[in-house]
This record gives structure tokens, sequence and C-alpha cells, in this order.
């Protein structure tokens, strides 16, 4: 893994972390993901840390709206075993029926349950890509996976 530290015109520092990025062939899923990170960022910068998790996601669900990307809040999957569906989960955004998004607004250090998360909605969906924001601490931090 390695990391990316980004300055914006405000000098708002933005961490990125790109895990198995070399996984990711596709060109077009690339461009996908940067804009969906260039999203992120946009909400962070204009609202700053400190609120829940579900204001973050209505003010993306805005900018994503604002820059054409088509996307399903809260969409839900279901989990196979043994060809057998056991249960469901829902992510918070299913972006260009390409991408799970995943937000979170944890002060301090982000769980490694939230990356293990995320790569089990990967992993049971069948989706190759995902990217994991945390708008809890003063820089937004996005972790992209891919399976």
């Amino acid at each position: 893994m390695w990391r990316v530290y980004l300055k914006i015109l405000d000098y708002t520092d933005f961490l990125v972390d790109y895990t198995d990025f070399a996984c990711l062939t596709n060109m077009e899923d690339d461009v996908l993901t940067r804009k969906i990170i260039g999203c992120c960022f946009e909400v962070h910068r204009a609202l700053g840390p400190g609120f829940l998790e579900k204001i973050y996601a209505k003010a993306l669900q805005v900018q994503l709206k604002t820059e054409g990307l088509d996307f399903e809040a809260e969409k839900e999957f279901n989990v196979y075993f043994l060809e057998q569906c056991v249960g469901k989960f829902r992510c918070d955004l299913f972006i260009e029926n390409k991408v799970i998004v995943e937000l979170k607004s944890v002060t301090g250090y982000l769980p490694k349950l939230f990356h293990s998360q995320l790569l089990s909605y990967l992993k049971a969906s069948k989706i190759k890509t995902g990217l994991l924001i945390n708008f809890g601490n003063s820089s937004c931090e996005v972790k992209r996976l891919s399976v």
C-alpha cells in the first residue's frame, strides 16, 4: 500500500491510501474512482469534519448529481453461502454500477473493521472496486480497495 498526500487550493490536506492499486487494470474504473474521490474532497472542503455520516452522505449525493454520476443509495446485495442466500447487506452508495462506496465519520484512526467490511462487500457482490471514505478528521481520508 502507498499513500498520496494532496494539497488543494485552500491548502487543506487530503490523504488517499491506494490498496492493490495495480489490480485496477480498467482505465475507465480509474477515471471513475478519481471523479468520485474529487466529489468527496469537495464535500469535505465545504463542510469540514464534525458532522454525522448521514450529512456527508446527503452532501455527497448532491455533488455526485452535480457531476452527472449515476448512483444508488443504500443499495442492497444478497450474500450467498453454498449457493443459498444467507443474508443481505446495504452499501452506502453504489456508483455507476461499478464502485461500492462506504462512508464514515470517525475521528482519529479508522479501525481495520471498516476495511474488512468493504472487502467483504466487494467479494459478496462480485464488484471489483470500492472506496472507504472517512470525513471525520481534518483531512478527508480515502482508501481504495480492489478484489
